[in-house]
């Protein structure tokens, strides 16, 4: 399937200069999400994932789903002060400061095959703080996937030494 062909590109959001990808075009047609969701589970099917481990909030929508094509279980990550038990939390650096984000600290089991899973890799810090979280936990991350992946903003340098799938790359 053309899964470029579903995602709507929005000029100047959110602010002028950026070429935003507006993943709901696809989500919103049957099909496309069927096909998104079982062309991930084709290519992940025997990787023995035990868990799909999702970024807010658009890593939800491709997480959960995934998961139960799967047939493993699925785990937040959230920005701080979201999750309601104990967590452990990642701060990383943005452009003009910094950030953080959280998984509970019983979210996995050590050893636990993950698929960190999300909709975009930009500059890979915000996949990056969340293979922290799960090395925190000592699960093991298996691969990164990503509906689409903007290529000339180098995230898979950060992310160098991990498996990173992508759908669509611009």
């Amino acid at each position: 399937m053309d899964f470029r062909g579903k995602i709507r590109e929005i000029p100047d959001f959110p602010k002028p200069g950026i070429s935003f990808k507006d993943i709901t075009t696809l989500l919103k047609d049957g099909k496309a999400f069927n096909a998104l969701i079982e062309t991930l589970r084709d290519h992940y099917k025997d990787k023995g994932i035990d868990t799909v481990v999702g970024i807010e909030s658009r890593g939800f929508l491709v997480g959960a789903p995934l998961a139960y094509a799967l047939g493993a279980g699925f785990v937040l990550v959230r920005k701080p002060g979201k999750l309601p038990c104990a967590v452990e939390k990642v701060e990383y650096a943005l452009e003009y400061g910094t950030d953080s984000l959280e998984i509970h600290k019983d979210a996995l089991k050590p050893g636990e095959k993950i698929l960190i899973c999300d909709d975009l890799l930009a500059t890979g810090g915000t996949t990056k703080a969340t293979v922290e979280l799960v090395n925190k936990l000592q699960a093991e991350v298996v691969s990164l996937a990503f509906i689409i992946e903007l290529t000339y903003l180098n995230g898979r340098e950060k992310l160098a030494g991990y498996d990173i799938f992508s759908l669509v790359k611009y």
